[in-house]
């Protein structure tokens, strides 16, 4: 019974955690954006304090098929996109079930570092998913801020 209650109280914290965020669509060509959350992001824009972690999860349906997939992301600043190393790319490991399918919906879950040596500013975060011909799944930017 406690089991049950924990399980129940952690789904509503998790879920209560998730915020999503007003994102701009920047080509999305084989798949359609759901929703994107940004955690934890309480208001907008995002302050993202150096040191941390934030869990994004994008929820989309792919338009094509697809035998894996590949994240990009980006800070840019006056325009100018500035590649953004992820821990890890692969969105096969990122609770995407590969291969990808046709109509089907996905949940795409990684982490965004903001190492302490990043200047603090304002800038736009644009994050691709690239399907296996470097096609667009999805592609999303929202404004941030960076603090000390």
């Amino acid at each position: 019974m406690w089991a049950l209650k924990l399980t129940l109280l952690l789904a509503v914290g998790c879920a209560v955690m998730a915020d999503p965020v007003k994102f701009l669509d920047c080509g999305s060509k084989d798949g359609n954006i759901n929703e994107v959350n940004v955690s934890p992001c309480p208001s907008e824009p995002c302050v993202l304090q150096k040191g941390q972690s934030y869990t994004v999860n994008v929820t989309f349906s792919s338009k094509i098929n697809s035998q894996g997939s590949k994240a990009k992301v980006y800070g840019e600043l006056l325009h100018v996109p500035i590649p953004f190393p992820l821990d890890q790319p692969d969105g096969c490991k990122c609770g995407i079930q590969c291969p990808i399918e046709t109509g089907h919906s996905y949940n795409y879950l990684n982490k965004l570092p903001v190492k302490t040596e990043y200047p603090s500013l304002k800038l736009v975060v644009r994050w691709e998913l690239l399907d296996d011909q470097d096609q667009m799944l999805f592609c999303w930017r929202i404004p941030v801020q960076i603090t000390g």
